[in-house]
């Protein structure tokens, strides 16, 4: 990569387009960019999240899930390029299934909150989705490899279980929400 960022504005997008990492110019608004854009929001909210006081398994496997998500961002950016695979998603699944193992059976919605790490990770939740919508409206429009949808699927449910493990681990209960009766 040498200097290619040290000089950090071109004026090449001044007309509402930017370059694909194959060269192509696209608007702005394109889908692909929407997509990969969402994927770069997600990772600076997981940055956000890293600030906090995180257990140490956690944090690693946050880091990790950043390194992941500058990989899928270069694959949508890239077309025909491949970063995400079956053993990334298997990878999800597996720490999905041994936070999850630790919390209690879920009977009720939750909502949003508890302690502030676990509310910025239902954040990260959210934009995780937004990310997932977005390259599923991609997919729609170009061929994207089925591995990115089914990582951002199990991403945003790894994160709804962090955040419900960190809310455990700072003493916090998750927030139920409380149906009216009319």
């Amino acid at each position: 990569m040498g200097h290619r960022l040290s000089k950090i504005y071109t004026r090449t997008g001044d007309d509402g387009t930017t370059g694909l990492g194959d060269g192509t110019r696209v608007s702005k608004d394109n889908p692909r960019v929407e997509a990969y854009g969402t994927v770069d929001e997600l990772n600076s909210v997981i940055g956000l999240l890293l600030t906090n006081s995180l257990p140490e398994e956690i944090h690693e496997c946050l880091v990790g899930v950043q390194h992941r998500l500058f990989d899928l961002g270069g694959e949508l950016c890239l077309p025909a390029h491949t970063a995400i695979t079956q053993h990334h998603v298997s990878e999800l699944e597996r720490i999905l299934d041994d936070l999850n193992a630790s919390l209690s059976p879920l009977k009720d919605f939750i909502l949003p909150g508890g302690s502030a790490a676990a509310a910025v990770c239902h954040v990260a939740r959210t934009v995780c989705r937004r990310a997932e919508r977005r390259t599923i409206s991609l997919s729609k429009q170009e061929k994207i490899s089925e591995f990115i949808v089914q990582y951002l699927n199990r991403l945003s449910d790894l994160l709804f279980v962090i955040a419900r493990t960190l809310n455990v681990q700072a003493g916090r209960q998750d927030v139920l929400w409380r149906k009216e009766k009319s």
